[in-house]
This record gives structure tokens, C-alpha cells and sequence, in this order.
């Protein structure tokens, strides 16, 4: 095995001459080289499933809170409806259509044809708000397709619930 040195005793020009440098080309024996050789294919390997499984997790995180939040906004645009009237307090049916067009990007809901089914379900009622006037209440469900299933973390269908409660205007 061949000497390592570890300062030189050469003096540069720019340098003062009782300074030592360090060596720039230092010697590594070559047996410590074979046993390194490979060792960042093999890390890799070993890291890139958890990348993988983090991108995954990320994916779907971000699909189920753009669900979470158009179906909020669904419920919130159905309850603006029928709390234009006291008439419009109870329409079922035209909060079923303004919901299926706001929620018409999310998987499973350009099928449907109405809003009392498994995957989609709209209430609305005239109830009697906090401050005892007229209000409308709109409950709005649905019930999320699983992109990718995550053994033992996500293994089911999500579903979302929101409802909205708003004063009908006189």
C-alpha cells in the first residue's frame, strides 16, 4: 500500500512559504475504491419506492381537497338559490341541477341523472333559522372515487358531506 500524504511541503508563489497546503490529489487506495463502487445505485433503489409512494400520497391528497372544496362550493350555490324566496326555499330539484353542474368535474358525477343515488345527494328544506326567521338549509354528499388505493392508509371510498344554512330574503 502506498503512503497518503496528507500536506505538501511544496510552497506556491501567492502563498507565504512557512504555510503547509493540503495535498490536492491525495492517493485513495484502490481496494477502498471497489468496496464504494455501486453503493449509490444500491441507495437509490432503496429510496426511490418512498419517493414514489410520497408523489403517490401527494397526487391523491390534492385530488381529495379539490373534491372537498367544489363540493363546498356546490352547497353554497345551491343554498344562494333557494334562499333567494320563501317559494324557492324548498326546490329539491333546481338545487339538484346547480350542484350536478358544479360538481360536474369530479369522477362519477356526469352519469348521474339525479341526486338521490349512492355517489350524489342533495336535500334542501325550508327550516327555521337561528334568529327564528325562514332559512333554507341544502345538505349536499358525495361520495368520492379512490384514485390510487393506499393499502392500509386509504383502502375506501371517501365521502364528502357539507351543509350550508342561509336566511331567506323577504
Amino acid at each position: 500500500m502506498r503512503r497518503i500524504p496528507m500536506f505538501s511541503s511544496r510552497v506556491r508563489p501567492d502563498q507565504p512559504e512557512n504555510c503547509c497546503h493540503l495535498d490536492t490529489d491525495p492517493i485513495i487506495p484502490t481496494r477502498r475504491k471497489r468496496r464504494e463502487r455501486g453503493s449509490a445505485l444500491v441507495e437509490l433503489t432503496l429510496i426511490c419506492p418512498w419517493f414514489l409512494f410520497l408523489f403517490v400520497g401527494t397526487v391523491d391528497m390534492g385530488f381529495f381537497t379539490y373534491s372537498l372544496i367544489t363540493v363546498e362550493n356546490a352547497a353554497r350555490i345551491a343554498a344562494e338559490y333557494t334562499s333567494q324566496n320563501s317559494t324557492q326555499a324548498a326546490d329539491q330539484g333546481t338545487a339538484c341541477t346547480m350542484v350536478r353542474a358544479e360538481l360536474a368535474a369530479l369522477p362519477g358525477v356526469s352519469g348521474v341523472a339525479d341526486c338521490s343515488n349512492s355517489t350524489l345527494t342533495v336535500t334542501a328544506a325550508g327550516v327555521t333559522g337561528p334568529d327564528s326567521n325562514p332559512a333554507t338549509s341544502v345538505s349536499v354528499t358525495y361520495r368520492g372515487l379512490n384514485m390510487i388505493p393506499i393499502p392500509g392508509l386509504l383502502t375506501g371510498r371517501l365521502t364528502f358531506t357539507r351543509n350550508v344554512q342561509m336566511r331567506v330574503n323577504p
